[in-house]
């Protein structure tokens, strides 16, 4: 049992982070060190759009974030249906995560 709560991890969620940030667009670029993401909010009708967040993961953990997107997706669409792209983007293959960006390396 006391090894139990020795592995556990508590893990503080501060009101300013728990408000979140909307993004509809993401960049990911990478080095051989790590993977960067630039969470955007893309307005219409604005040519602006600024960087609402940038996270930076290791390989190993990026990879692990692939993973449990993955397996979050299967479950989400188990109970709520399949996940569909928009009429402009049917018939074509969508962009790397569903219309959001990616580079190279950073």
């Amino acid at each position: 049992m006391q090894q139990e709560n020795d592995n556990q991890l508590n893990i503080e969620l501060s009101e300013e982070i728990a408000e979140g940030s909307f993004s509809n667009f993401v960049i990911i670029s990478h080095s051989p060190d790590e993977f960067v993401f630039d969470f955007i909010r893309v307005l219409p009708g604005l040519p602006k759009a600024k960087v609402k967040s940038r996270v930076f993961m290791n390989p190993q953990n990026a990879k692990r974030l692939l993973y449990a997107l993955n397996e979050n997706i299967q479950k989400y669409e188990q109970s709520f249906g399949e996940i569909t792209f928009s009429a402009n983007e049917q018939g074509a293959a969508p962009a790397p995560m569903g219309g959001f960006g990616s580079q190279g390396l950073a």
